[in-house]
């Protein structure tokens, strides 16, 4: 997607280089001039969405955001399939032994074949016969779907159906029309994304808290993707929503010069909407993988997977899991989780499905970090102890679209003394982050380039992939024991290890500052009380008495 940046910092750059070399110094400044250019173009593309969003959000009218959004996403992807078809149909058109009408030629391209009635300009001629365009778009989407397998079962249909204002829907085809995916499959591709993404991230912010359910905002899940770094083997995703963690991990291992095809992906959702939404994400970004479409607590379909990395965004705080279904489960190893809170029963899940040198990063609630509640401390300490926690992180507030909770992101390691890392046995790091971020509007803040390398920098500095020593920073990240652990009852909350930054080397420790502080306020106040009996000395004197 064009709006990430791939530069890297100089310490990026030597962990890059320590990485069997897969880029060369060279490579990597070159990269952000390229940026660069692409600056104007990113732009535009933002002017796009936001056309695109005021327009689509004022024919939504009554509808309810959480259907209105798989009529327009649906549409979008139909006019990008179109598009790339017509590019690769215009192109044949100038060969000479060429069939532009042979669906063969498209998959030798990876493009999806278009029957001819299901074409964009075919509907977009007809978007004003409101009597019949909901019935070809539904025609539309079987014929793709009869003719290019991948999509089978993962299009939106109904269009047809009464309550869907078919006026509205013409000038909804209308004003998609005026976008073009046609210049490149790059351009298409990364065009399509880019409004794909922003179009998901504003509908999660219409739905409130069911949309939060399969978007993670770009930033958080770049962070995740960076710091445990999926090169290659298998990638597990078990609360997958739209697919974001799989698209940023095949964008991770493009920008470092790797090989997708190292990388296996597995995935399972429970909502079927969204799981269609992740299938058509993956399908036109050419990524093939096994997703599911069930609940992973009561019906796991990848009961057998044990994955190099997981990456993933469980619902916070799901209280609706059906826990009691599931009291004697194998996968609870380290306590049975409460039936009122699925957040250690999604943590534990995570660890089941880690192979035996397997990373996992995921995002949580604050209050998994330190509630005692319905045995959740004690889950934590029996986790703790067994040294599967390697970096607790904390989060800005007001980085998710769809809820006021503050999170944080969990990094489990199988095994912390594999030979290809630094031994950290028994060491735990912690990194606060919360100030960091920039506000992007009133409500929303996002992380920064800078904020994601700086902290996966300082992540892998720590797990010794780094040239640059690791370092304790006052404020910000702690490298602490298995005891200093203990000794605050195993609390993973970062603030509690990395302490308050001072504002210079000389400035008094903090416990200092605030008793010098009280002391001020205490000489105030005796100060107003002399000064309340002075006033009233004064008073008598004259003869006013109270």
């Amino acid at each position: 997607m064009s709006d990430i940046d791939f530069s890297l910092t100089p310490v990026g750059a030597k962990r890059i280089k320590k990485k069997a070399d897969r880029v060369s110094r060279s490579e990597i400044t070159r990269v952000q001039p390229v940026q660069d250019k692409l600056g104007a173009q990113q732009d535009e593309n933002r002017e796009l969405e936001k056309t695109l969003w005021g327009a689509a959000d004022k024919l939504r009218s009554n509808m309810d955001a959480a259907e209105y959004k798989h009529v327009v996403l649906g549409l979008i992807f139909l006019k990008y399939v179109s598009d790339s078809f017509n590019r690769v149909y215009e192109k044949l058109q100038r060969e000479e032994f060429a069939d532009p009408e042979h669906p063969d030629e498209y998959r030798a391209e990876n493009v999806f074949w278009v029957p001819k009635d299901a074409r964009w300009g075919t509907l977009q001629k007809r978007a004003k016969e409101h009597e019949v365009i909901g019935r070809l778009i539904d025609q539309s989407m079987d014929a793709i779907e009869r003719d290019n397998p991948k999509l089978r079962g993962v299009l939106p249909r109904n269009y047809a159906r009464p309550e869907l204002d078919k006026q509205r829907l013409g000038e909804l085809i209308d004003l998609i029309s005026g976008i073009s995916f046609g210049k490149s499959r790059e351009h298409g591709l990364d065009l399509l994304g880019r409004v794909y993404e922003y179009f998901i991230g504003m509908f999660a912010d219409a739905e409130g808290k069911k949309g939060g359910q399969f978007y993670t905002p770009r930033s958080i899940v770049r962070l995740l993707v960076e710091m445990i770094e999926p090169f290659e083997g298998r990638v597990f995703d078990p609360c997958c929503g739209s697919g974001g963690m799989f698209i940023q991990s095949k964008t991770f291992v493009e920008a470092h010069k790797g090989r997708f095809d190292a990388i296996s992906v597995y995935g399972q959702e429970s909502n079927p909407t969204t799981w269609r939404l992740c299938k058509m994400n993956l399908a036109i970004r050419g990524i093939e993988g096994d997703i599911r479409r069930e609940d992973s607590f009561t019906n796991d379909l990848h009961k057998d997977l044990k994955a190099d990395f997981i990456l993933a965004n469980p619902p916070f705080n799901d209280s609706d899991w059906r826990g009691d279904q599931l009291r004697d489960d194998a996968r609870w190893q380290y306590g049975i989780p409460p039936t009122s809170n699925a957040n250690f029963a999604w943590i534990q899940h995570f660890i089941h499905h880690l192979a035996p040198h397997g990373v996992s990063g995921f995002v949580l609630a604050n209050g998994s970090l330190s509630s005692m509640q319905s045995g959740e401390g004690e889950i934590r300490k029996a986790i703790i102890e067994a040294d599967l926690v390697d970096c607790i992180l904390a989060l800005p507030s007001k980085l998710f679209y769809n809820t006021p909770i503050e999170a944080c992101l969990w990094f489990i390691a199988r095994d912390k003394t594999n030979n290809k890392l630094r031994n950290r046995s028994g060491e735990t790091l912690f990194i606060d982050a919360r100030n960091m971020g920039t506000m992007i509007d009133r409500r929303h803040r996002d992380l920064t380039n800078e904020d994601i390398h700086q902290i996966s920098d300082t992540y892998h500095s720590w797990r010794g992939e780094l040239e640059t020593r690791y370092k304790d920073i006052e404020g910000y990240c702690k490298s602490a024991n298995i005891q200093e652990i203990r000794d605050k009852k195993h609390r993973l909350t970062p603030g509690r290890y990395v302490g308050i930054k001072q504002n210079n080397d000389e400035e008094e420790p903090y416990e200092e500052k605030i008793e010098q502080q009280i002391t001020e306020l205490l000489r105030i106040f005796e100060n107003s009380k002399n000064l309340e009996e002075e006033i009233k000395k004064n008073f008598e004197e004259i003869g006013f008495e109270n």
